[in-house]
């Protein structure tokens, strides 16, 4: 019996000396993954290029330029051929004297300056399609960022819990070894909860994979559709290229702008309402309320008078008896008399500035929006980087030591079996939390630096 309690008490020794290579040995595994998998940076550069609405974007950009040329132009001028005053009696064309036969044409002209204005404001609604691609590409920035946090949160999370499952693997089989011999003081309600944590943690495993899928899967809508679960799309990297992530490191982003978030309140609104005029989406309803001033002078166009010129030549055959007709040329010009204005041109010209002012509306309430998402933001960023402090300065440090004492007491027969696994749930637990808030963090600086995006940064040359 005392070999026996020898044994055991060995075997405690040689799990805990072994814990630190499970863990060493876990990580080198997973470093030989590391090549095949898919950075951040790349994930977004691919999403860019694969996105199918920038491209839907441009062809309207094109639409809009060349119906801007095609307003602008004069209508086309209108031909007429008619036959007059043909006797019903015989139907001879040289029998009566107002007989002819008549070729016109006529020319209408807008009014004012219409098709200037017309084309003005196509050019103008066109203008904004570069500043809403700038923020398409600035939204799927956020969007790509955060599909791949949770994909690499849950693969970070499976990685932690494997290790730690491990550890209770081999605490396990100290209980199963302990309670058969009755020394070491293991009960049985401890070998039951070593094998329910055990279960638990595959549970927990399965959810994490779960999330890692979806969150794959999602990515791969942006990414292309060749990404699977290797990250690699076979059409835009070669073969031959290693794509590298360090999958121990959380990726940092860095964040623009940073003296922002120091500022005082009242500085902050300033500063951030000056920034935010620059905002692609900002600038993209910019260029509508300019064409909706447009739009202002359109209608005011309509007070003006439309005119039309018009010729015409008119041929006459001879009399029967040979005598020579002279033939006839005729000169007109017509215009509107826009004379009862009250119920029409002034209503038309009321409705373009009431549109005008609603466009200007939405864009102060965007600018407004903009300015209360980027302080939320601010805030949360914030509160979890205080929580990132508190936890790497005194809970980690503090639950490692707990989880650490309890395990050497239990290995010296001083301590329980049930306290060393609350105490490596704890440690499981807080660093799960810990990588929850650092991805949280990086979410929150990929949704402040959407707000901190400008049009002059994202447009590049020669896509005005």
């Amino acid at each position: 019996m005392k070999i026996s309690y020898v044994l055991i008490k060995a075997k405690k020794t040689i799990c805990l000396l072994t814990l630190p290579f499970i863990f060493f040995s876990s990580i080198s595994l997973y470093a030989d993954e590391i090549g095949r998998l898919l950075s951040l940076d790349l994930a977004i550069d691919l999403a860019h290029r694969n996105d199918l609405w920038l491209v839907e974007n441009k062809f309207r950009q094109d639409a809009l330029l060349s119906k801007s040329v095609a307003v602008g132009t004069l209508p086309d001028p209108v031909v007429s051929l008619s036959l007059l005053n043909l006797p019903t009696d015989g139907f001879d064309y040289n029998q009566e004297n107002m007989t002819q036969l008549r070729a016109g044409i006529s020319q209408m002209f807008p009014r004012g300056e219409t098709l200037t204005l017309q084309s003005k404001k196509l050019q103008l609604l066109s203008s904004q399609n570069p500043h809403l691609r700038a923020d398409r590409k600035a939204q799927i920035n956020v969007i790509v960022a955060k599909l791949w946090l949770d994909a690499f949160n849950a693969k970070e999370s499976i990685r932690l819990i494997e290790l730690d499952r491990d550890l209770f693997e081999q605490l396990l089989d100290i209980s199963e070894v302990s309670y058969s011999t009755a020394y070491g003081g293991t009960q049985q309600q401890d070998v039951i909860r070593a094998q329910l944590e055990l279960t638990r943690l595959d549970d927990r495993l399965t959810q994490l994979r779960q999330q890692q899928d979806v969150a794959q899967k999602n990515l791969s809508r942006w990414v292309g559709g060749q990404f699977v679960e290797q990250y690699i799309d076979l059409n835009l990297i070669s073969t031959t290229e290693m794509i590298e992530i360090d999958s121990k490191r959380l990726p940092q982003i860095e964040l623009k702008k940073a003296d922002f978030l120091n500022m005082k309140n009242d500085r902050l609104l300033e500063s951030l309402a000056t920034y935010f005029v620059e905002h692609p989406s900002v600038l993209a309803l910019e260029s509508r309320v300019q064409a909706s001033q447009t739009d202002i002078q359109l209608a005011q166009q309509k007070y003006k008078l439309q005119w039309g010129l018009n010729a015409a030549y008119s041929f006459r055959s001879d009399t029967p008896s040979g005598r020579s007709r002279a033939d006839f040329v005729s000169f007109g010009i017509n215009f509107d008399l826009p004379i009862f204005t009250e119920n029409k041109q002034d209503k038309y010209v009321q409705a373009a500035i009431s549109e005008a002012e609603a466009v200007k509306t939405q864009k102060w309430l965007l600018l407004r929006k903009m300015i209360a998402a980027f302080q939320s933001a601010k805030v949360q960023l914030n509160r979890l980087q205080q929580r990132s402090d508190l936890y790497q300065q005194d809970l980690l440090p503090k639950i490692h030591e707990q989880a650490d004492a309890a395990l050497t007491a239990y290995t010296n027969d001083e301590g329980d079996f049930a306290e060393v696994v609350r105490a490596r749930i704890d440690v499981l637990d807080a660093e799960i939390e810990k990588l929850n808030i650092e991805v949280d963090k990086q979410k929150m600086v990929a949704q402040l630096n959407y707000y901190l995006v400008t049009s002059y940064d994202s447009i590049p040359q020669g896509d005005q």
